[in-house]
């Protein structure tokens, strides 16, 4: 009686599943004068501290630099009450549902417009433009002001601004922009050796 021969069979080895990993983007990649929001996305995306540091360098400008001061130094101290912006009059708040910082947050991602600009921000002002007057808004700045002009000027402000740096400066006024943007005070402070800080 023979016994019967088992069949071998060769298993292939299974394909290894590679997993595309999106490269940042290159850090000479913005145009010529980029919004605040473009550089602050680039740095986001960079890995590693001498990357997120170079793209802060390639980038320099007072405006940029006056809003990561604003959001990482404790010394300065926003005069606007914290969290959600309000719209500035009644009827305005009427209209639209939310507040004025949840309708940009919306319109910075894309969606329907709530304040009355252009998706693209055509036709708006930039942080870079305007960064002169943040002074209003802090501590030390124009303490001659009265809180609701103040308030107003900056509600105002927001509604003058590209969607995207609106949003920018609703999280710096509550030292909040750590929750969008993947950037420290320690890269800041790499980038800008010569920015001075509050003890």
């Amino acid at each position: 009686m023979t016994t019967p021969t088992k069949k071998t069979t060769t298993r292939k080895p299974r394909a290894k599943k590679t997993v595309a990993v999106e490269a940042p983007p290159a850090i000479n990649s913005l145009p010529k004068l980029p919004f605040i929001f473009e550089v602050l996305d680039l740095t986001s995306k960079q890995v590693g501290n001498a990357n997120k540091v170079k793209a802060l360098q390639a980038h320099e400008f007072d405006a940029l630099k006056s809003i990561l001061k604003w959001n990482f130094d404790p010394g300065i101290v926003s005069l606007l009450p914290p969290g959600e912006v309000p719209y500035g009059d009644a009827e305005d708040q009427d209209m639209y549902s939310g507040s004025l910082s949840q309708n940009i947050a919306r319109e910075a991602a894309g969606g329907e417009s709530a304040t009355g600009q252009d998706l693209d921000g055509r036709g708006k002002t930039s942080l870079r433009r305007e960064w002169k007057t943040l002074f209003h808004f802090v501590k030390g700045g124009n303490d001659t002001l009265n809180s609701t002009r103040r308030e107003m000027m900056f509600i105002n402000l927001l509604r003058g601004l590209h969607p995207r740096e609106a949003e920018i400066l609703i999280l710096v006024k509550d030292k909040d922009l750590g929750t969008k943007y993947n950037i420290t005070i320690e890269n800041v402070k790499q980038a800008f050796p010569k920015m001075t800080w509050s003890k």
